[in-house]
């Protein structure tokens, strides 16, 4: 299921022209200085815990886990009134908008109903915004 899940999001994120990486997240943005470089807009796929329940125990399975991206862009400058640098300090809420429209719904043989749930903007970082989108998802396992 994740496998599947996870090529279907490579497949749709790399359809958005401006996205230039995409990989599994590995806590990136946390060792930025200490990983191999990469392009930005880029965009990490973590997958949640899941709690499997049995509709038929020992050959299907059922849950209902979290899927994050973390959108992680350049920072662009003050985005103040008045500011120069606003319209690009803002245009980091437009990639999670071209996301969401490719993503909204997507379903795969093992996977269905993906839902936005939550939003976060992460600010912690000097040169970069870290845009976390957590979809819900209904995950099928069957033996």
């Amino acid at each position: 299921m994740r496998k599947e899940l996870y090529e279907l999001l490579c497949r749709e994120l790399g359809a958005i022209a401006e996205i230039k990486h995409i990989d599994l997240w590995n806590r990136n943005v946390e060792f930025i200085e200490q990983e191999e470089s990469w392009e930005r807009p880029a965009v990490f796929v973590e997958f949640g815990q899941i709690d499997w329940k049995p509709i038929v125990n020992g050959v299907e399975y059922r849950a209902e886990p979290r899927l994050t991206l973390h959108i992680v862009t350049d920072w662009a400058g003050d985005a103040s009134a008045g500011s120069e640098c606003k319209e690009d300090a803002l245009a980091v809420f437009d990639l999670p908008d071209k996301i969401h429209r490719r993503l909204a719904n997507l379903e795969g043989e093992s996977f269905g109903e993906l839902d936005l749930v939550q939003s976060v903007t992460n600010h912690n970082h000097e040169e970069i915004v870290e845009s976390i989108e957590v979809y819900q998802y209904v995950a099928l396992k069957r033996l």
